[in-house]
């Protein structure tokens, strides 16, 4: 016997008030939760298998517009179609036409405002803005759905051979923002972008377009002269990066540094994990030097607030800007070398006039050393004996260069390390 159709009227449906499942019949129920939600359901065999699809809230669909959706939905099983993955499709589809007008610049901001809180600093986000703004200006306006592997070159070739790791970056970039777009729906197919059997086919490695640029860095053999004319300028910049010097910091460790990462009692500078390139806590044994330093900055430390900047800009509440050490060394007519390229000079140093272990010297650096394995086995970070390295590294830096010419052709006792 066929079984009943329309066992529902709208005076049943709107006096249905407790939890259940009330049949209309043909697959189709009025479903009432034990929260008082009413939603219309149709029940279908798929395989052997029992699924359910919603059809929508009674608030929205009454009893014959509900009847009207179950049987489309029945006519589409009865044709073979999954009406469920059919009605995935269409959205999908939808979607796909409404991200014909996303474009790409407003998924980069978006893609920036939900990663940002991700990144250590507004440098990065600035960064990133920078890049694309100047580089990717070209697809900024266009459908995110429409940016193919040739709008992508279009970008990337103008600078791959004079620029090679700015586009390298801005490859990486915009590959991360389509893959986004993907994700949330905005674009579908491969990435453009992808270097890995892709864009390796059509462009050459970055290593191949021109050798890797590092930073300009001292010969450590002038580096205490170069000092003693740094102690002759003025201002906090010189000062700061002196201290930069004698501790082998990064320049955005140093500008960012704060006074409650300072210990003079312990003659230690303790940077936390979240300033930290390898996102691990860092301690910096402080030289007499790098104290003496420390001591001049007193001067211009609001004592009241203990998170102040060591080395403050404007004022106590900022710290010194990014090109400050740039800029200074222009000033003093050394714009060859890099505030970063000191650290290359300390690791030579190290390598040439001492015999401390190389993995002490990196530590100082706050490389991470070793594999995985072994990193789980080091508890320690080496701190004594990276105090008596940094201690020789500062009477390095402090002798005079009359003295250091005298006594260069002594061999030095081996440093027990």
């Amino acid at each position: 016997m066929a079984r009943a159709i329309g066992r529902l009227t709208a005076l049943k449906v709107e006096k249905a008030k407790e939890p259940g499942m009330y049949a209309d019949g043909g697959g189709l129920y009025l479903r009432v939760t034990p929260e008082g939600a009413r939603n219309w359901v149709l029940r279908y065999m798929l395989d052997r298998r029992p699924r359910w699809m919603g059809l929508g809230p009674v608030a929205l669909y009454g009893l014959q517009e509900a009847r009207a959706k179950a049987l489309d939905a029945r006519r589409k099983r009865h044709e073979g179609i999954d009406p469920i993955e059919a009605r995935r499709a269409e959205r999908a589809r939808q979607r796909l036409d409404a991200a014909k007008v996303i474009t790409f610049g407003e998924v980069a901001a978006s893609y920036i405002a939900s990663h940002k809180a991700g990144w250590r600093n507004g440098k990065h986000i600035a960064q990133w803005q920078a890049t694309l703004s100047t580089h990717a200006a070209p697809i900024m306006s266009l459908p995110v759905q429409s940016i193919d592997t040739a709008l992508v070159l279009k970008v990337l070739e103008p600078i791959w051979a004079t620029r090679p790791e700015t586009a390298s970056r801005l490859r990486g970039r915009i590959e991360n923002i389509l893959d986004f777009a993907k994700v949330r729906d905005f674009r579908d197919g491969e990435n453009p972008a992808r270097w890995r059997g892709h864009l390796d086919k059509l462009l050459p490695a970055r290593s191949k377009v021109r050798a890797i640029e590092h930073h300009a860095a001292l010969p450590y053999a002038e580096l205490p002269a170069f000092l003693v004319s740094l102690r002759e300028q003025q201002g906090i910049a010189a000062r700061a990066l002196e201290y930069l010097i004698l501790t082998a910091a990064r320049t955005g460790e140093v500008i960012g540094a704060h006074w409650n990462e300072i210990d003079l009692l312990d003659k230690t500078w303790t940077l936390p994990a979240a300033r930290m390139k390898a996102h691990r806590e860092h301690r910096v044994p402080l030289s007499a030097y790098a104290l003496a330093i420390l001591d001049e900055m007193q001067a211009a430390r609001n004592r009241d607030a203990a998170y102040a900047f060591v080395f403050p800009g404007g004022k106590a509440s900022t710290g010194l800007s990014n090109m400050a050490f740039l800029m200074l060394l222009r000033r003093i007519g050394r714009g060859d070398l890099t505030a970063h390229g000191f650290r290359a000079t300390f690791k030579t140093w190290a390598s040439e006039r001492t015999s401390f272990q190389n993995e002490i010297v990196e530590a100082a650096l706050a490389h991470v050393i070793g594999g995985k394995v072994e990193q789980a086995y080091r508890r320690g970070d080496m701190f004594e004996k990276r105090r008596r390295l940094m201690q020789q590294w500062a009477i390095f830096c402090t002798t005079a260069p009359s003295v250091q010419k005298r006594t260069s052709n002594v061999t030095p006792l081996r440093t027990i390390a």
